[in-house]
């Protein structure tokens, strides 16, 4: 199984003091982070993508790129890229630059997004949502496989045997689909034969299971190999050396990082600590915990689902960079070794 981590680039107001890092700043701590994860072993970094101040990434082919210069082996993804409101054109020739950059590392995880702020932003109507994401993952696919393309849609203008360029240097972009809980786009992922990435960000992990079932049923029915058909798991994590220091030193963060994100949404609410005790608890799919905690519900995750790929968000809610640094220390040392060697004997 890959292991890596994935950032929003959230910078909202740190819980005991009240004061926000800069874009500057949070930037700097994308790419160190990143740095620290090959240096201890993990597979893949990802960045998502916000068009709002109270988040740092806008650009992702940019902040991979500069990531790019200071690693030289893990994967770099999008996590994810609205896809709805960018032109598949230049997203394609955007990860083939940085697929040259970074020696063929470039993958995008492509959704619909959390917010609706792009859609303004870049002249999309919100009411073609999901009319947009079906044209632009279609062409974006025939776009990774041609150099040059004929192709004629609703939403921009038609290509007329247009070179597609660069090229990258892995014969095609690795996509995935972000989905967060909806048998459509499940359904979608399965039909385009690209892999799946699920945000389980908390709740019970059973409940995707159909998720999952429906992706490879509707996949295996379109005529893709099984092999073909990835998926991932992705979710909010912290960890420490016990389960109990785990739990008190995340809530006042995990629990900042949810009120405000809410009120960005127009939503009330904090979430308690007993609330958050039972959110964290051991059958639940919040990735918070000791080493062997986290263990246990990846491998439980992977009994239900047979996922190639997690991906933990751990720097959440205005947590200090110590703490993120010590959490990508404990993934990549305590926890990562046991999952694959426990996985690879399940393969195998």
């Amino acid at each position: 199984m890959e292991i890596g981590l994935y950032t929003l680039g959230d910078i909202g107001p740190e819980p005991f003091s009240g004061s926000t890092i800069s874009a500057r700043q949070r930037i700097k701590d994308i790419i160190e982070a990143a740095k620290l994860a090959e240096e201890a072993g993990l597979d893949l970094f990802g960045v998502g993508e916000h068009h709002r101040l109270d988040y740092a990434v806008s650009s992702i082919p940019v902040v991979l790129a500069a990531i790019a210069q200071t690693t030289s082996k893990i994967k770099l993804t999008s996590a994810t890229t609205v896809l709805s409101t960018v032109d598949p054109v230049r997203l394609f020739e955007d990860f083939a630059t940085l697929d040259l950059v970074s020696d063929g590392r470039a993958e995008i995880i492509a959704g619909r997004g959390a917010f609706i702020e792009s859609f303004p932003l870049f002249g999309y109507d919100t009411d073609d949502y999901d009319a947009l994401f079906t044209e632009h993952i279609e062409l974006f696919l025939k776009l990774n496989k041609n150099e040059r393309i004929t192709w004629n849609g609703q939403f921009r203008p038609p290509l007329r045997n247009m070179e597609i360029a660069p090229r990258p240097v892995q014969k095609e972009i690795p996509i995935w689909v972000g989905v967060g809980g909806s048998p459509e786009s499940a359904a979608r992922a399965g039909r385009l034969g690209v892999g799946m990435a699920i945000a389980i960000l908390g709740g019970m992990p059973e409940r995707f299971k159909p998720l999952v079932d429906l992706y490879r049923k509707t996949g295996i029915e379109a005529g893709h190999p099984a092999e073909q058909l990835n998926v991932g798991i992705t979710g909010h994590g912290y960890i420490a050396k016990t389960t109990q220091q785990a739990m008190d030193e995340y809530y006042p963060y995990y629990s900042n990082y949810w009120s405000y994100v809410n009120r960005q949404r127009g939503m009330g609410g904090t979430i308690s600590r007993a609330d958050f005790d039972r959110m964290a608890g051991p059958d639940t799919a919040l990735f918070v915990g000791s080493p062997q905690q986290i263990v246990e519900k990846i491998l439980y995750q992977y009994e239900l689902f047979g996922h190639t790929r997690f991906l933990a968000q751990i720097d959440i809610g205005g947590l200090p960079f110590k703490k993120v640094a010590e959490g990508i220390e404990l993934l990549a040392t305590q926890v990562a070794p046991i999952v694959r060697r426990e996985t690879s004997k399940e393969s195998n």
